[in-house]
């Protein structure tokens, strides 16, 4: 009930916020096309009934099923979106599994090795990633990989190494955010009682950390695991744009500039769902590993 209702009310605040960006006909248009015709144009795409009016109609035309057409091509916005999402969760896939494992390594070494030389490069290297936006991150790939050292496409899609940059731009950030969290986690559990008590039964230190340290130290890490591929997805609209990548996030950004209404509701719409459903996930995931959450 309650990711029901935050949907409704993305969906219904995104509704009023293009409303009042301005006439999408201006840019279905020419500008010196007379007033009538744009007129006309605005009563056939149903805007100039008030908005509340509008919301109405959007509203039974969801409970239908129906999500609406592109101004721009005339096509079932569906459709538009759902033919760029393989293009997208080639790179968020990627992405996410990269930061997952880097962060889960390089937090559980940091933490083994706590106020060592990659312990402190760890520390670094996260507050500067979490500080650098992804389009200064993708710029900069771009400057040096594309541009300077010419090893790698600076855009576009096409051969494997299409995927490198966009793909390790957008792992960057969250890998930093998991690792930091894992070595936080990992520093408190293994001050515990009950890991000084698996040592001294003579356990290996793989066993002691794999088994009895990475398990209960990884479940607080789960709780944000949605909310970084929020991160993600939020973070694929600007890596997507940067990279002329054609995936969802670029399609949803080309709506905005147009104020393709349809297309850009849409689009929230899933992408608030998407995150909606890893969040649940998590939760899933989370009580499945620890009994006492699972069996509340």
């Amino acid at each position: 009930m309650r990711s029901a209702f935050t949907l409704w009310a993305i969906v219904t605040v995104v509704f009023v916020a293009t409303r009042l960006t301005g006439d999408p006909t201006y840019y279905l248009m020419p500008a010196e096309i007379p007033q009538q015709q744009r007129t006309e144009l605005k009563e056939k795409l149903g805007l100039n009934d008030g908005i509340a009016t509008q919301y109405l109609r959007y509203g039974e035309a969801l409970i239908q099923g129906d999500f609406g057409r592109s101004f721009f091509s005339n096509r079932p916005v569906v459709d538009l979106f759902f033919e760029r999402v393989p293009n997208t969760l080639l790179i968020t896939i990627p992405a996410f599994v990269l930061s997952v494992i880097i962060g889960l390594c390089g937090g559980v070494w940091a933490a083994l090795r706590q106020n060592g030389l990659f312990d402190r490069a760890l520390t670094t290297a996260t507050v500067v990633m979490q500080a650098v936006p992804n389009f200064a991150v993708g710029i900069s790939a771009i400057l040096i990989f594309s541009l300077s050292l010419r090893l790698l496409p600076s855009g576009g899609m096409g051969t494997w190494k299409h995927l490198i940059l966009p793909v390790i731009t957008l792992a960057l950030a969250t890998c930093a955010n998991i690792a930091h969290l894992v070595r936080s986690s990992m520093l408190e559990v293994l001050a515990q009682d009950y890991i000084r008590y698996a040592r001294s039964k003579g356990l290996s230190p793989a066993t002691v950390v794999l088994k009895h340290g990475l398990r209960n130290a990884i479940l607080p890490v789960l709780t944000i695991l949605g909310l970084q591929f929020g991160g993600l997805v939020a973070g694929a609209v600007v890596t997507e744009t940067v990279f002329a990548w054609p995936g969802v996030g670029r399609l949803v950004i080309d709506a905005v500039m147009k104020r393709d209404f349809a297309l850009l509701q849409f689009g929230i719409l899933v992408f608030s769902a998407a995150i909606i459903l890893a969040n649940f996930l998590v939760d899933v995931a989370y009580g499945l590993l620890d009994p006492r959450v699972g069996g509340k």
